[in-house]
């Protein structure tokens, strides 16, 4: 056993069943050879460290001598499951160090770690429990001799355990068609594995790639590629290698895929994302060029606190909508708080900007606000306004100022035809809550308590419907897949067809470097999915727009997408809620159990009397 342990020669080409007199010729030709390609090298290292049996300690001590610095994010570690099994799939950029610095990242976090990698690497005695050996290369009988190793790799997975995999079974290098380095296909064998396990499975994406000589042989012949990984294992000495760890990836977003090519690429996809360019580092937030403007104007003196003060006190105590704490939802029209208004104008613009959007004025107050409704939160303790709506009543605006009286006509062109299948519905818009509450989920939540009893003092208003933003803070590719996903699965489709942006979303795929063409059979599950995706790609794991995901939540439906010039180039998606479809429970939330109950009986009784009206029609 001992023996076995510290058996030498490991990265010699010099086989060990060769004959005594012909090994000695082979090593005066061997030697120079086994230099150039770094093996000697490599024998050196591994001298130094051999006497580690342990194999978490022994890659340890690999990193510690090449002096290889692991760079990835505190918050990535923790994507990490610390039990229950999983695939843990990665790209291939340089072939070997990226196996040892995830293995190693992996066992940290837990001790039940196989990874399935090149036979070769079982030559080394202290990786061999660490290791399930497979033969990647296409040859006679490679098929049949990885039979073994995909059970084991199965039993694995079956008995709760972790496997990390390369699915590109050989290193990443360039590709003449694309002018990219990337991986090689990857193997269907992973998905079928994948999917016979039923088994999340975690995507995980090393920057870089091995440079233009390793490139320039393996284009002459990829068998040199393979020859020259010892020379760029040294060759990683004294450098930091940093990868991304995603977001978990269930098995239920999986099973859909019914092939296992299917399911390989979309999960190439959902890796390579990782590299995408708007994770790597946050993109500074640019002034809004806005209707002329090359800068923005100075926002507006705050206004004297005493006057707003007095304003709010002469407000009827009916017109306050809720309450907690300190903080009261109010709601006014404008010629009640002339004062406010121009606060609120001014806060709208200063928090807007602070998420790369605005107007670029001095305040964000226009011709609507003058005959549209202000739902607005007033800390009573600080002296200042918390966050504010805008609510507009169609039935009112529209006998009042016709279609051009609402402010989604600014952005949509929208027929008569969808107002009169609406019926009394609600435009809401201009939301904002200021930079320094928006810590806290609360303030939102108590402006939407605002607008619930807005709502069940009339109950006639069933269907909420406005412009809700994707600011330019997000990255194309994010704003790209949140708009299709949600006009893919929209179940408004036929209200969708009374909608006309004035400036319609570029909506054309996004690509993926080191993926081709975008998979064309990729189809989201659900819009978790969709948020899980673009916490990988975004910075910071930054998740979809919190008032978007709480539409959403109500039942939102997305009828069209509008890029907005003259607010930050925003991605504005017109989304309708028809409340009397929200979830009971999310509507007592805000109506309060009383109002939700006399609001859903209201309707009811409406459609009562509609079907009774048809019948005596008929």
């Amino acid at each position: 056993m001992e023996g076995a342990l510290f058996e030498d020669k490991i990265f010699s080409i010099v086989p060990k069943t060769t004959h005594k007199e012909r090994k000695e010729i082979l090593s005066i030709i061997a030697g120079p050879l086994e230099h150039l390609l770094g093996l000697r090298q490599c024998t050196a290292i591994y001298e130094q460290v051999k006497s580690q049996c342990d194999s978490h300690l022994f890659m340890r001590e690999v990193l510690r001598r090449l002096d290889v610095q692991p760079v990835v994010k505190t918050e990535d570690l923790e994507n990490i499951p610390k039990k229950g099994p999983a695939v843990v799939i990665g790209n291939h950029p340089f072939g070997g160090i990226e196996g040892i610095i995830l293995a190693d990242t992996l066992r940290s976090c837990r001790p039940d770690v196989k990874i399935m990698a090149n036979s070769l690497l079982n030559r080394i005695p202290q990786l061999r429990d660490l290791t399930i050996p497979v033969d990647p290369f296409s040859r006679s009988g490679s098929v049949r001799g990885n039979i073994g190793p995909m059970r084991e790799a199965l039993r694995w997975l079956k008995n709760g355990g972790m496997l990390l995999v390369f699915p590109a079974g050989e290193v990443s290098h360039l590709r003449l068609e694309s002018l990219e380095v990337s991986d090689p296909v990857w193997s269907p064998t992973i998905g079928r594995i994948i999917r016979r396990a039923r088994v999340p499975v975690l995507p995980v994406f090393f920057r870089g790639h091995n440079g233009p000589w390793f490139q320039a042989a393996g284009l002459i012949h990829p068998r040199l590629r393979t020859a020259l990984l010892a020379r760029q294992l040294i060759g990683m000495r004294g450098k930091a290698v940093s990868f991304d760890i995603g977001r978990l990836i269930p098995f239920r977003w999986l099973e859909r895929y019914a092939g296992d090519a299917e399911l390989m690429a979309y999960l190439r996809w959902r890796t390579y994302l990782l590299g995408h360019a708007a994770r790597r580092k946050g993109r500074p937030i640019k002034a809004p060029i806005i209707a002329g403007f090359q800068k923005p104007q100075p926002l507006a003196r705050a206004q004297d606190t005493a006057l707003c003060r007095r304003e709010i006190e002469r407000l009827p105590v009916g017109q306050r909508l809720a309450q907690s704490g300190a903080q009261e939802v109010w709601q006014a029209t404008a010629e009640q708080i002339p004062h406010v208004l121009l606060e609120i104008g001014r806060l709208r613009e200063f928090s807007f900007r602070a998420a790369s959007e605005g107007t670029g004025k001095s305040m964000d107050l226009d011709r609507f606000d003058a005959h549209y409704l202000h739902l607005f939160i007033w800390n009573a303790e600080a002296a200042e306004i918390v966050g504010a709506y805008r609510v507009g009543a169609t039935d009112r605006i529209l006998e009042r100022h016709g279609r051009q009286g609402l402010y989604s006509s600014t952005l949509f062109d929208s027929r008569m035809e969808l107002f009169r299948r609406l019926g009394p519905a609600l435009e809401l818009g201009r939301s904002f809550v200021r930079p320094e509450y928006q810590r806290s989920y609360s303030p939102l939540l108590l402006l939407w308590k605002g607008i619930g009893s807005f709502i069940a003092r009339r109950p006639r208003y069933r269907t909420l419907f406005g412009p809700v933003s994707i600011s330019r803070d997000y990255s194309d590719l994010s704003r790209h897949l949140i708009a299709t996903t949600l006009l893919q699965h929209s179940q408004a489709k036929d209200l969708a067809l009374m909608v006309k942006p004035r400036n319609p979303a570029n909506l054309k795929p996004v690509r993926i470097r080191g993926c081709g063409h975008p998979p064309s059979q990729i189809c989201f599950q659900d819009f978790k999915e969709v948020c899980s995706v673009i916490a990988d790609v975004e910075f910071k794991h930054r998740d979809v727009p919190v008032l978007l995901r709480h539409y959403l939540n109500l039942g939102g439906q997305i009828l069209a997408f509008n890029i907005d010039r003259n607010f930050g180039n925003a991605m504005d998606g017109l989304i309708l809620v028809d409340l009397t479809q929200t979830d009971r429970k999310t509507l007592q939330r805000y109506l309060g159990a009383e109002g939700a109950a006399a609001f859903l009986s209201y309707h009811e009784s409406e459609s009562t009397n509609d079907s009774v009206g048809l019948i005596k029609a008929g």
